[in-house]
């Protein structure tokens, strides 16, 4: 699914600068890019910026098994941090990998190029 013609952002990502890049049966992609506003004291990306980049993509994967004219929400949400970031791009690539009629369960990878930056799974509730 194109997601150029959605209305896939919210105003916090917005904020943050990460941008929904595909939208599929079940998976979703969204990119971040390094600024200095995402930066920790030890200047390389903030762990919560990652954290966000995992968590809109997999509930960017969910909006894409239930549609647009139901929400999700967070349920719980687990993440390894893996290397650190401190240039360019990162992505996310989120897939469901149970969709349940109340609860879905998705896994996400952060990849900086084909290094892995981080792995999470996460719990979310149909609304």
């Amino acid at each position: 699914m194109d997601v150029s013609d959605l209305h896939t952002a919210s105003a916090y990502s917005k904020l943050l600068g990460i941008e929904p890049v595909s939208l599929g049966d079940g998976v979703a992609e969204a990119r971040l890019s390094m600024a200095e506003h995402l930066r920790n004291r030890g200047q390389v990306m903030h762990g919560g910026a990652i954290f966000s980049l995992l968590d809109i993509a997999m509930g960017l994967a969910c909006t894409s098994v239930h549609g647009f004219e139901r929400r999700s929400a967070t349920i719980e949400c687990k993440i390894n941090y893996i290397r650190p970031v401190a240039e360019g791009d990162i992505l996310c690539r989120a897939r469901v990998v149970h969709a349940g009629s109340r609860t879905l369960v998705v896994e996400a990878d952060v990849l900086q190029g084909d290094k892995l930056v981080a792995k999470g799974q996460g719990t979310f509730a149909q609304l």
